[in-house]
């Protein structure tokens, strides 16, 4: 399969040297080549998933339960004022 890589590499933004499009182009063309073979498949009645197997997500009740009181909390924290945590800042 012929594929234009210096069109994907602009598409990804992506800089490759003469060397790395040498192995990564046969790569992306085998690629596309077993991609071809999967659309071959019937797939006929089979429904659309988003994960292989299917997936249970656990959850536990939302119940209130017994927690720190504040200044447990505030206890060991490097800094804290006014009952707040002081963290350094993220954006200046």
């Amino acid at each position: 399969m012929q594929i234009d890589l210096q069109h994907v590499m602009q598409l990804a933004r992506v800089e490759l040297t003469p060397q790395e499009q040498a192995v990564i182009g046969p790569q992306l063309g085998h690629i596309l080549e077993y991609i071809k073979q999967l659309e071959q498949v019937d797939v006929t009645g089979v429904e659309p998933t988003a994960h292989a197997v299917p997936l249970v997500n656990v959850m536990r009740r939302d119940e209130v339960q017994p927690s720190l009181s504040h200044a447990e909390a505030l206890a060991n924290a490097p800094a804290h004022r006014a009952g707040l945590f002081i963290v350094p800042p993220v954006i200046e």
